[in-house]
């Protein structure tokens, strides 16, 4: 019998197999032959692991249930089908560094697991860019990390929730100072229309100051290659051996990479100013629509009961209808950092409605003193 305790070496085969899903969810959508044999040879060492666990439990008389792939690796695997494989490749990669050590303190584990684990981490660091491979294959890893949808996900929750929040507590502010239901429901979606526009707005800023700036420095490394593809090649040179490989295999790299002045100017803005050329930092105005609808989507939940109620009721209501909100938020949360669903989502709600409570108490303070 395994000296690790049944649960969690429970815990383990449905953490591996998991694992191993994903990773060939992720072979099934790679164009790249050599990247879908990684995730393959991912999986088979997941699909290992978990197998070790499985004999020490039955060799201690212990039932194994059927594995039933668990809800946060179902939506990665929806999400790696509807997008594509760098949609969830950061998620993952965070999560594997994350548990790099978790068989650290497991003396049952089976010979080399954990340094398949590290090799693990290894490989993914290296698929979402931070270490070095050879040539164009390393800058279309490296440019996909850059315009990888975890970010986009990471920004999609964050930006519903600033609405749920900021909105929430104004709503709730107004209904403490005991405004009519008709002006609370003027005054929230006001808040709905500034903080989503002013969302919009910042984000269609941001990203157009940073295609102007990229478009500037890609403009000037093109004007230094031409003028000096000498010197340019020694730079590519010097980059590939930082990144591990000899000197004469990087020189080699570097001079087949400026037979092309659009593949050096491509490897160069990857791998010298780390900008993906074809995405330039994305589109401004997809950026902005994105901002103000996620903004938007969160804002109008405090605001949703006013419209049919008023009083207490549609106060109760509100906040009723911005925990389950806040709650959902903090479960799509866990799909970034694989926390319990409950723990994020409860924490998320007491934190909203936190907030909420304050402005209410201040508000409440102000209806009576202007009364």
């Amino acid at each position: 019998m395994s000296g690790t305790p049944p649960k969690q070496a429970l815990a383990f085969i449905q953490d591996e197999l998991d694992s191993a899903a994903l990773y060939d969810a992720l072979a099934g959508k790679e164009r790249d032959p050599r990247l879908a044999e990684v995730y393959r040879r991912l999986a088979a060492t997941e699909r290992r692991h978990g197998q070790h666990w499985i004999d020490s439990l039955k060799a201690g008389g212990v039932a194994v249930p059927p594995h039933r792939l668990g809800w946060r690796s179902r939506v990665l695997q929806w999400m790696v089908g509807r997008f594509g494989a760098p949609t969830v490749v950061s998620i993952i990669a965070n999560q594997e560094i994350a548990d790099a050590q978790r068989y650290a303190g497991t003396p049952d584990r089976a010979p080399g697991m954990d340094a398949d684990e590290r090799g693990h981490a290894r490989a993914l660091r290296l698929i979402v860019g931070d270490r070095g491979a050879e040539g164009p294959f390393l800058a279309k890893l490296e440019g996909r990390h850059r315009a990888t949808a975890g970010n986009a996900l990471r920004a999609a929750v964050l930006g519903a929730n600033d609405g749920l929040v900021s909105n929430l507590s104004l709503v709730m502010g107004v209904a403490g100072a005991s405004l009519a239901g008709r002006e609370i429901v003027i005054t929230g979606l006001a808040g709905l229309l500034a903080g989503a526009g002013s969302m919009a707005l910042g984000e269609w800023l941001s990203v157009t100051s940073s295609r102007e700036l990229y478009e500037k420095q890609i403009g000037v490394e093109q004007k230094e290659i031409e003028a000096n593809p000498a010197e340019e090649a020694e730079e590519l040179a010097l980059i590939y051996e930082a990144k591990g490989l000899p000197a004469a295999q990087a020189k080699d790299v570097a001079a087949r990479l400026m037979q092309s002045e659009a593949s050096a100017l491509d490897t160069l803005a990857r791998e010298e100013l780390g900008i993906d050329p074809n995405e330039l930092g994305g589109s401004a105005l997809q950026a902005a629509v994105t901002s103000f609808v996620l903004f938007a989507v969160g804002a109008i939940l405090p605001v949703f009961a006013f419209f049919f109620l008023s009083g207490d009721r549609a106060i109760v209501t509100s906040l009723i209808v911005s925990g389950i909100g806040l709650f959902a938020i903090g479960a799509a949360i866990t799909i970034l950092t694989g926390r319990s669903v409950w723990f994020s989502g409860s924490r998320q709600v007491l934190v909203g409605l936190g907030a909420a409570g304050l402005t209410f108490a201040i508000g409440r303070l102000i209806g009576v003193s202007l009364s």
